[in-house]
């Protein structure tokens, strides 16, 4: 028994070193299985125990068993030699089982064996130096050359897969890396850094030692090789063509080919691109390289290009950043001067000096700028009139400006000269218009038609914007310009400003207008200056004179006028709590005429305040409050005493700052406050108080308390904000009825204020959410039983007095009637 465990344990550790079949099982019955091992493990390891079914007695292993793989008579498959995955990675066997006499009894069954690769094998460059070139300003990043190594282990597993890498680059300059190569495909190309500053003409090659790793280089006990990769830097010739000039409107036959670009290797992809975006780009490439212009130009439309060539690969993308190319549209003189107008006007005044500057004629050329083609020349070749004389004036050759040439000017000799000017280039004359117009100087002072308008007599309230006198000055200079154009001011005898003069702009009367209202306390008599000016200035030694002055004199009547308050609206501000008698504020008024003013308060609609009649002082005559009315406004009447009783209003507006002087209540009717009898647990319902005071920008802050202990031991109250608190049960055993609870609420004022106020809480028979309470006794109304009796009294006592009237009536009837005829006759009837 002893034996036979040990051969087990030995035969579960031969399984643990060699492999594992896919059922996961050490011995078992012939059938097909497969069989993982991993490869270079020691000879004589057991691999699987086949069990014979009878009357099989012995075992026969064929297929590919390489002279490694034996089976035993009792079925013991194992391997007697190392495996080697890259000698044969899957071994195909066939198990029979055989009798006595040697006849099959089962199989032959397939069994696999799959070699387990281990990293046993170094990866291998495929030459031990490599050689390239590139050429400078290459695309970064788009490989040049490849390095290639291989592994014989399985490329499906770690061991297989390899790392390439960069150790070394000479020279290394400025200890940045020019070169960059792909971890996994071993495509070696220029970083951004080298496709910028790789120069064959500073060093024309370059010297790296590129390393290879299996196990993707994540295992320090990985293999590695290396190589030397020499590296040959070209001169780019992807380079951009020195700008061009292409002379407008050409007429040779198109399209013409105007420069050439190329790429450092043949069958690249060329095309254009239009920095501008405009309208068809007049130009385009082939597929060697060479950009032609493919329509005239026309360098007044367009005076420069600028466009990029591309160059391509077979997938669309640029093998090199694109070459900008500058085509500059060369000028020829095709195009006439032009007049800057249809007519040019200048302007100048009389009396100018000879030689003085009239302005600055200047044309225009679309041909290029600062070229012979648009340099242009200016020549009068007719005046119009030639009135007192020809060549009044004269232009110069290139600046174009305008000059006075012979001798002043007089706008009454001729007010307009007409000016032919002849503008060319060195091809092209063109003829423009030039209107030169003489201005009158201002060298004539207004002068009034009369110096003196006398004695005007107003009244003070007289209507402000009436217009009181016109008064007429004239300007002998040319109508309806500056020179004369007259203002007139007042210059002396209206220091207050209360009037002004407008004036006509066709006749150049003045209309004396009233601006403020006159007053007769102030200033009785005005004596009035006026000025007449032109709003040009007068030319030098011409000087205005007492004939551009004139007077009158303003005499000013009284009228009695009503009181003046010193404001509109006067405004003060309280205590709601004040003293009654306590000052509140002061109004004043004054009369014009200086009579005495009596005061008194109009729409004091509840009798707070009262007036001193004579010094116009304000009281209060009764206690304020802000609740009622927080701006208290009443009218102030100011009347003159003696005269004709005049009177003004003004209004005094009254602010009451608030004191808190009401205690705080319920915001409202809580008689619908109910819960639901009996209670099954505890109960609270919700309610909000008030104050009337006015409140801060918080808002009020009330706080609650039960105001009794027996509602203490019954009910608790919390608070949920400034305003709103809970009151819960402290308890199921409520009866059905209504309870009032006391509670407390004090506010948050200086001082504060409390109030107990009583809550109604009412403990009902609840039904789809409504309440409903029993019938029964209230208080204040009689129960059924005393109703009854009641009803039963009365009755008892209407039937006693109805039987004693009918016996009376009964016993006194016959004389009754006896009377009552003896009455009839001896009465008369009374309505």
């Amino acid at each position: 028994m002893m034996q036979a465990q040990l051969n087990c344990l030995c035969l579960l550790m031969l399984y643990l070193t060699t492999g594992y079949s896919q059922q996961r099982k050490f011995s078992g019955p012939l059938e097909p299985m497969t069989f993982s091992i991993f490869e270079g493990q020691e000879a004589s390891q057991v691999i699987f125990q086949f069990k014979a079914k009878s009357p099989a007695v012995n075992f026969k292993l064929t297929g590919e068993t390489d002279g490694i793989f034996q089976i035993q008579s009792d079925g013991l498959l194992y391997h007697n030699k190392a495996l080697d995955r890259e000698t044969r990675a899957v071994h195909r066997l066939q198990v029979s089982t055989l009798d006595a006499q040697g006849a099959t009894v089962e199989g032959p069954v397939p069994i696999t064996i799959e070699v387990k690769d281990i990293n046993d094998n170094r990866p291998m460059f495929l030459q031990q130096k490599y050689e390239g070139s590139v050429r400078q300003n290459s695309r970064p990043g788009k490989p040049f050359m490849y390095v290639n190594a291989t592994d014989l282990d399985d490329p499906a597993t770690p061991n297989g897969q390899l790392l390439y890498e960069i150790v070394i680059q000479l020279p290394m300059l400025n200890n940045i890396m020019y070169f960059q190569i792909n971890n996994k495909t071993g495509g070696i190309s220029l970083t951004v850094d080298g496709s910028r500053e790789l120069d064959p003409l500073k060093n024309p090659s370059y010297n790296l030692v590129v390393s290879v790793k299996d196990m993707g280089g994540q295992n320090e006990n990985s293999f590695s090789d290396s190589t030397s990769v020499d590296i040959i830097v070209k001169e780019n010739i992807w380079k951009a063509p020195e700008p061009m000039e292409i002379v407008e409107n050409s007429t040779d036959p198109h399209p013409i080919k105007i420069t050439q670009v190329q790429w450092n290797e043949p069958g690249a992809r060329y095309s254009l691109v239009d920095k501008e975006k405009g309208p068809k780009l007049p130009f385009s490439i082939d597929q060697e390289g060479g950009i032609y212009v493919t329509q005239p130009l026309d360098r007044e439309e367009k005076g420069s290009y600028v466009f990029y060539a591309t160059a391509t690969d077979e997938g669309g993308k640029w093998l090199s950043v694109p070459l900008e190319i500058r085509v500059k549209v060369k000028d020829i003189n095709d195009n006439p001067p032009t007049c800057p107008s249809a007519v040019t006007v200048f302007e100048v005044q009389e009396n100018e000096n000879i030689g003085s500057n009239i302005g600055t004629f200047i044309a225009h050329d679309e041909d290029e700028e600062n070229t012979v083609n648009s340099i242009l020349g200016y020549r009068i070749v007719d005046q119009s009139p030639k009135f007192p004389k020809e060549g009044l004036f004269l232009v110069q050759t290139y600046s174009g400006v305008f000059q006075l040439a012979a001798q002043s000017l007089k706008k009454q000799d001729t007010p307009q000269y007409n000016l032919t000017v002849e503008v060319a280039d060195k091809d092209f004359k063109t003829l423009c218009d030039v209107q030169i117009h003489v201005i009158d100087i201002n060298d004539q002072i207004p002068i009034f038609e009369k110096s003196d308008y006398g004695i005007l007599t107003l009244a003070e309230d007289t209507a402000v914007g009436s217009t009181i006198l016109t008064i007429q000055a004239t300007d002998a200079d040319e109508p309806f310009t500056g020179s004369s154009k007259i203002l007139y001011r007042i210059t002396q005898g209206d220091n207050d400003g209360r009037l002004g003069v407008d004036t006509d702009p066709q006749t150049n009367a003045g209309y004396v207008i009233i601006k403020k209202p006159l007053d007769f306390e102030t200033a009785a008599i005005h004596d009035i200056v006026l000025q007449a000016e032109n709003p040009e200035p007068l030319v030098y030694g011409v000087n205005y004179n007492t004939s551009s002055s004139a007077t009158f004199k303003l005499i000013v009547t009284d009228v009695n006028e009503a009181p003046v308050f010193s404001q509109r609206i006067y405004q003060a501000k309280v205590s709601e709590d004040v003293a009654v008698g306590t000052k509140v504020g002061n109004v004043t008024a004054r009369d014009p005429e200086n009579l005495d003013i009596s005061y008194s308060l109009r729409d004091d609609r509840r009798g707070w305040l009262k007036i001193d009649p004579v010094t116009g002082q304000i009281f209060t005559r009764a206690p304020l409050d802000r609740e009622t009315e927080s701006m208290y406004v009443v009218h102030v009447v100011a009347t003159e005493i003696g005269g004709s009783y005049l009177s003004s209003i003004a209004s005094f507006h009254l602010t009451l700052s608030d004191v808190n002087d009401n205690p705080p209540r319920l915001a409202k009717d809580n008689a619908g406050l109910f819960l639901c009898h009996p209670l099954q647990t505890i109960g609270s319902v919700i309610f909000e108080a008030t104050d009337d005071d006015q409140q801060s920008f918080l808002g009020p802050q009330f706080t609650f308390s039960l105001d009794s202990e027996f509602s203490r031991n019954n009910w608790v109250v919390s608070k949920i904000n400034g305003t709103q608190a809970k009151l819960s049960t402290k308890h199921t055993n409520f009866e059905e009825r209504v309870y009032n609870v006391p509670i407390r609420i004090k506010d948050g004022g200086r001082p504060p204020l409390e109030r107990v106020v009583s809550l109604p809480v009412t403990f009902c028979k609840c039904v789809d959410g409504s309440c409903f309470l029993p019938a029964g006794h209230h208080s204040g109304m009689p129960t059924v039983g005393m109703a009854v009796g009641i009803l039963l009294t009365t009755f008892l006592v209407i039937g006693i007095i109805l039987a004693v009237v009918f016996i009376r009536i009964k016993k006194n009837g016959g004389k009754d009637n006896v009377e009552s005829a003896q009455a009839s006759e001896a009465q008369p009837l009374k309505n």
